[in-house]
């Protein structure tokens, strides 16, 4: 997990959920825990950090209650003494803040100043606001980070000043405005506005700091900052740049000014609106050399005369001289820096100019924005990418409260925020024209409105004073679509028909040659795969046919009927991934009429069940529950995905075509599938729809065994089981493989053989995880856990337990069971934790093992309220589930209920019915002492034998008679 207290507390999963923490005082005492995480923290300083010096006289208990409530989502221990967060101190920011500080300087000190800029970016950028503002009566703990805060932004600016590059003068100047005594900020704000070229104002800082401190502290200023002062006196002007000073601050791209270089032609390439410009600016602001500024946007010929004139040679001449030629000549003996912008409509005359002045110029260098290169040997090629999160929402920030002063980041409105900037595709210009958009709209609405069709219309006024091209996002993108050629114009058409990007195969079938589309920026070329921005993409389907969907819906109903197969094969991984890549066709493909979709349910029922993605195909699937004529078993898999939405009669006619079922499933994953969402399939008697296939014949063999064990057959289960493991370890095929391991783990458990157990259950966990099924993860996480209640473990169950219901929400699915954290509560003798969950868990109203797992939910409410009649209720339940392991608990729990000599029976009787006695389970060993104690240890080995000897149905019969009796 993640956890955030530099700004509003933060808590977020590994896959980046929110966690809802509570109300202000268990937020307090995460923050105080957060702190010290990994440490005890004593009651005490928990009650003060929350209530100051006057806590209320149950503090202590409040603090408990509090810490109870963690519990749910966090690892928090009690030792005695203190609590304690059991995590790993760098998942908190504040002290991934303190490490990446602390390394920033020590790289600093030792000359590492572009590796110290990293390391102390990286730091700073952690604080999203305040730290601490969950922390009433923090004040000491704040007044310690702020100023680690302040010494890490000085370091920082300490090494951007090292740099070609340079620091921010704006925000220098706004943190001596905040702390206008503190001398090492004011002296880094000295030095960087000398450095760009502004020592008038250097020097007026010193003397408005030096009244400053005698008036308020009766002192003169520092030896170091008077030397600087000295320095700056001495010291001649720096060049001045030739860029326009800029309105706005520079947000982000500190990696792509890094990795400039000093090559002599570099051209930095993207899509419209992404920043070629700005970064361009920024890298000649802060270059050492002069530099001059050329925009071509509004040039459509005589490129040699506008950046003559750029460069500042006026008109006229030596008569017979081209503009080129005295280009040359003015520039022939200078070290200049020359900014060449907005190249992509004249680009084959900005590459002649640019041959002819690298030639002639040996002290020029060339920086180039275009949406595609020049094309030159020699040329280094910059793709400038659009902003990551992180960088967006900060730009967004700071745009925003320009247009509505106050505007900040906090909790509430972040998730807005980043959704405007994904929406947006972390285009800057982009977001820019959404933020400017805050002086009418809340930022929630703003995200509501960036619909497909609906961002083109909001973002549609910009800055009055910029390029035509840049005032709306629908004239960004089609300033690119205008400069492309009747051919291309159709590519892209073609092109944008892909949700989500596409393989180089699938290109080719469906487009053709697209290089020229990815030499104009429109494409994007990365990891083998190609994708348009969405906002690009969105602008090109307005041509889309429906015979280019159609197009694309069969090459994706192809690749999954070609994947099939390969998924119940030792290539599975391989072709997993390739659908992975996919999924987003896969599903649009889905859509395109029933039939295919209908073929496509099918087909991905597997891809779908083993990645962990059946909750998505749902929705769906609902609206293809049509009985078509040969495609049987495509509407068998609808059914199967459509729960909760599909009626009864759909479920019946199902299992009637399956009954009816003799030939080999074409898609046999429906087997398995059925068997896990509903029961066993009842074929036929001599059909074999598994037969004729390795997996299939294993999978049928697995069936087989599960139903030993849970019949009360563990000896046969066991030994079936140990030879699917071995058939489907030939087949190399992992989902089968952790199913039988799954299977033994249970045998293994039930005997006490934990070791074993563990170490199978710890090889199926490696191989669903590798296969990305999380909810076949928390099925096993959950039988694990309650091994391990069973094992005297409560703490490592309900750690099982979370995880299992972590893998469930990622599966869209609910919580595996309150049930075992509750036992877990019990166990240790937490009652009313114990009672809360309980309460907390659902009745179980519908699917596979309903009876049982209402029954095992009779059982545990029954133990923990010692009541007889929920155990007798427990046991009808149980008699109608299919699992005789069901029983045999409820049987165990009613034992406790009853007269010893029953007691002892119904015991044994549990044995029967489940095949082996269950070793180690803590309410058994209970139960049986106290038996023993009441009958003496001779009567209760006969009564206890007399049960394990029955028969089937001897011990159901004597089970009614307890029950009724």
């Amino acid at each position: 997990m993640r956890f955030g207290i530099l700004g509003p507390l933060d808590v977020r999963t590994d896959t980046g959920e929110r966690v809802a923490v509570g109300g202000p005082r268990p937020r307090a005492l995460l923050t105080i825990l957060l702190l010290n995480a990994d440490r005890v923290v004593g009651v005490e300083q928990l009650i003060a950090g929350q209530y100051g010096e006057e806590p209320p006289a149950r503090a202590a208990n409040a603090i408990q209650a509090q810490v109870s409530r963690l519990r749910k989502h966090l690892p928090v221990e009690f030792d005695g003494v203190g609590y304690r967060l059991a995590i790993d101190p760098l998942d908190v920011d504040v002290h991934r803040f303190r490490r990446l500080a602390g390394d920033g300087r020590r790289s600093l000190a030792s000359g590492g100043f572009r590796e110290a800029r990293g390391l102390l970016r990286e730091a700073v950028d952690l604080w999203r606001g305040p730290a601490l503002v969950d922390l009433p009566f923090g004040q000491a703990q704040l007044a310690w980070l702020e100023e680690l805060r302040l010494a890490a932004l000085e370091d920082l600016a300490e090494a951007e000043l090292a740099l070609p590059e340079g620091t921010s003068v704006a925000e220098l100047r706004r943190l001596v405005a905040a702390h206008p005594l503190r001398e090492r900020l004011v002296g880094l704000l000295m030095r960087a506005l000398h450095a760009a070229g502004r020592p008038a104002e250097a020097l007026t800082v010193f003397d408005e700091t030096r009244r400053s401190l005698v008036e308020e502290l009766g002192a003169d200023p520092s030896p170091e900052l008077a030397d600087i002062h000295l320095g700056i006196l001495r010291t001649g002007r720096p060049r001045r740049h030739g860029v326009a000073a800029q309105l706005t601050s520079f947000v982000g791209r500190e990696r792509e000014l890094g990795a400039l270089g000093e090559a002599r032609l570099i051209t930095l390439v993207g899509p419209g609106g992404v920043g070629k410009t700005r970064l361009a600016v920024e890298a000649a602001r802060r270059s050492a050399h002069e530099t001059c500024f050329a925009d071509l946007s509004p040039v459509y010929e005589h490129v040699d005369q506008a950046v003559l004139a750029a460069v500042g040679v006026r008109d006229g001449g030596v008569p017979g001289m081209s503009p080129a030629d005295r280009l040359v000549t003015a520039l022939s003996d200078r070290e200049l820096l020359l900014v060449l912008d907005n190249c992509e409509h004249v680009v084959d005359a900005a590459a002649a100019l640019a041959r002819r002045l690298l030639g002639a110029c040996p002290g020029l260098r060339l920086l180039v924005t275009s949406r595609e290169p020049l094309g030159l040997t020699g040329e280094t090629i910059m793709p400038v990418e659009p902003l990551g999160a992180a960088s967006a929402i900060r730009l967004f920030a700071d745009r925003a409260a320009a247009v509505r002063p106050g505007f900040e980041l906090t909790e509430d409105n972040l998730g807005a925020v980043s959704s405007i900037c994904a929406t947006l595709d972390g285009l800057p210009l982009a977001i820019e024209l959404a933020a400017a958009r805050l002086r009418v709209f809340p930022v929630e609405e703003i995200a509501a409105r960036l619909t497909a069709d609906g961002r083109f219309r909001l973002l549609s006024r910009g800055d009055r004073t910029a390029a035509a091209r840049h005032q709306t996002l629908h004239a960004v993108v089609e300033w690119s679509w205008d400069l492309l050629s009747a051919d291309e114009r159709e590519l892209a058409t073609r092109f944008s028909v892909f949700a989500g990007g596409a393989s180089l195969d699938a290109v080719e079938a469906i487009c053709g040659d697209i290089t020229g589309l990815v030499d104009k920026s429109l494409v994007v070329a990365e990891g083998g795969r190609y994708r348009m921005l969405e906002t690009i993409r969105l602008f090109c389907t307005a041509g889309l046919t429906d015979a280019i969907r159609a197009e694309h819906a069969r090459y994706y109903l192809r690749l999954a009927q070609e994947a099939d197969p390969h998924l119940r094969r030792a290539e599975q991984l391989v072709w997993l991934a390739r659908l992975s890549d996919e999924h987003n066709n896969l599903m649009a493909a889905l859509r395109h009429d029933p039939e295919t979709g209908q073929r496509m349910v099918a087909a991905l029922a597997a891809y779908w069940w083993l990645s962990g993605r059946r909750g998505g195909a749902g929705e769906p699937a609902a609206g293809l529950l049509e009985l078509r004529p040969g495609l049987e078993e495509e509407y068998v898999a609808c059914v199967l995905h459509a729960v909760p939405h599909a009626a009864p009669e759909h479920w019946e006619r199902a299992a009637e075509i399956l009954r009816a079922t003799r030939r080999p499933l074409r898609h046999p994953f429906l087997a398995p599938l059925w068997g896990m969402l509903v029961g066993p399939v009842a074929f036929e008697a001599g059909a074999s729809p598994l037969g004729g296939d390795p997996w299939g014949e294993s999978l049928e063999r697995l069936g087989d065994a599960l139903l030993a064990m849970h019949s009360g057959d563990p000896a046969r289960a066991e030994r079936e089981l140990s030879e699917v493991l071995d058939r489907f370890r030939r087949l190399g095929e992992r989902w089968g493989t952790a199913q039988a391991m799954d299977g033994l783990a249970v045998l293994a458990s039930w005997r006490g053989q934990w070791e074993r157990a563990e170490e199978l259950w710890r090889d199926a966990l490696a191989m669903l995880n590798e296969l990305g099924s999380v909810e076949e993860c928390a099925q096993v996480l959950g039988r694990r856990a309650e091994a391990r209640l069973r094992q005297g473990e409560p703490e490592a169950a309900v750690r099982d337990f979370r995880e299992a219901d972590e893998h469930a929400g990622k599966a869209g699915l609910p919580a595996v069971s309150l049930l075992g954290p509750a036992a877990a509560a019990r166990l240790r003798g937490d009652l009313d934790e114990a009672r809360r969950l309980l309460e907390r868990a659902p009745e179980p109203t519908a699917g596979f093992g309903l009876e049982g797992r209402r029954a095992r939910r009779l059982t545990e409410l029954a133990r923990l309220e010692r009541a007889g009649a929920l155990h007798r209720e427990a046991v009808s339940a149980a008699r109608r589930s299919f699992m005789v392991a069901d029983l045999a608990a409820a049987v165990e729990g009613l034992a406790e209920a009853v007269p010893p000599k029953q007691g002892a029976l119904l015991l044994g009787i549990a044995v029967a019915l489940r095949g082996t006695a269950l070793a180690g389970d803590p309410d058994v060993a209970r139960v049986a002492a106290a038996a023993t104690a009441a009958l003496g240890a001779e009567a209760f080995a006969e009564r206890f034998g007399m049960g394990a000897a029955m028969s089937r149905e001897d011990a159901l019969t004597a089970i009614d008679e307890v029950v009724s009796g």
